[in-house]
């Protein structure tokens, strides 16, 4: 199984979240990619260069996307088939972005911050409910970072489910 992450807006492609989360997909016997998408600010642009990795016959893959790169995330699954997705703080329901609607076809987890004071709970709480995707309202900001031990379990749990999903 292959795990790719997309970071935020103004976050890289290593930063402290990444690092970790990918420490336990790593351990679980993952594979790991973590796209660099400082070149850009346009989502648009960052899901054209998500999509041009992703391959039409190889379903075997994760998506991990934090903020904007949540975004990025659920657009590219709309093209291209993955095997589920894990979101942090996802800008879902932002004014400006193309995509308002992700009728994806996989699992989707979600993780967003009960303080969060860039992308409201309610739009999560919308989005979740319309997609009928597992929400986990935590604790913590925009960043999670002081919540990053929940987001490793909550995470951890994900990859379980997607790697006894690929055994069976």
């Amino acid at each position: 199984m292959k795990v790719i992450f997309s970071h935020g807006k103004e976050s890289g492609p290593w930063g402290a979240k990444i690092k970790y989360l990918a420490g336990i997909a790593e351990q679980m016997g993952c594979q790991i990619d973590s796209i660099d998408y400082s070149d850009t600010l346009d989502p648009e642009l960052r899901v054209e260069q998500l999509t041009g990795i992703l391959s039409d016959d190889d379903p075997e893959v994760l998506l991990v996307g934090s903020s904007m790169g949540g975004y990025v995330s659920l657009v590219a699954a709309l093209e291209k088939p993955v095997k589920g997705i894990f979101l942090l703080a996802p800008a879902v329901g932002m004014p400006g972005y193309s995509v308002q609607d992700y009728p994806v076809l996989c699992p989707v987890t979600c993780v967003h911050g009960w303080q969060d004071e860039i992308i409201p709970a309610e739009n999560i709480m919308a989005f979740a409910k319309q997609q009928n995707a597992t929400l986990h309202l935590i604790p913590g900001d925009h960043r999670l970072n002081d919540s990053l031990k929940a987001v490793g379990v909550l995470f951890k749990q994900f990859l379980f489910e997607r790697l006894t999903d690929q055994a069976s």
